[in-house]
């Protein structure tokens, strides 16, 4: 076996023991995200001994800052941003943006897939026409305010960590098929 495909068995080991846990109880635990993030640190050193880990403080960045924006806008958990850390560690800054892309296409198809299976899709409209309407007007020059959501407001719970394996699922396949 070669050391990328130890690499992408490990990691697709890690976030398939993190989408089960968020499918189960909605939580992925921070010990499966920090001993990824420390098994992705070792195999760098161990392949590379000579190279600063890069790859993997660049993939952790990447991940970070592209989930981020998600999470302050209360679109998901901090534990999905720190899933999504532990991916880039493993697979490196440019990987990292290819799954991250590759999540959000899942995470939409599994967003749209539960709203019309749950029949929330009007109140899921109400909750984009609040949320987008002060952009809106505010793009045409008239000064509204944001209108945070209420807490209930929500339309569903996604356990996106299964969004992450599958995302992560997609592109690492793409390299072997």
């Amino acid at each position: 076996m070669s050391a990328k495909a130890l690499c992408d068995l490990l990691l697709l080991l890690f976030v398939t023991a993190a989408a089960v846990s968020d499918l189960a109880r909605r939580k992925i635990p921070n010990t499966w995200v920090v001993a990824g993030i420390a098994t992705a640190l070792g195999l760098q050193l161990w392949l590379s001994p000579q190279r600063l880990p890069l790859d993997w403080l660049g993939g952790m960045a990447t991940g970070f800052f592209l989930f981020l924006p998600l999470y302050v806008l209360r679109g998901m958990a901090a534990g999905d941003v720190k899933l999504m850390i532990m991916v880039g560690a493993f697979a490196g800054p440019w990987p990292a943006v290819l799954i991250c892309f590759s999540t959000f296409v899942c995470g939409g198809v599994m967003a749209v897939s539960m709203i019309l299976w749950q029949g929330s899709w009007r109140d899921c409209l109400r909750n984009m026409r609040q949320l987008l309407w002060p952009m809106i007007a505010r793009a045409a020059g008239a000064p509204l305010a944001p209108t945070p959501l209420a807490r209930h407001a929500s339309v569903g719970n996604m356990p996106y960590g299964l969004a992450i394996a599958v995302g992560t699922l997609v592109v690492q396949a793409h390299d072997y098929f």
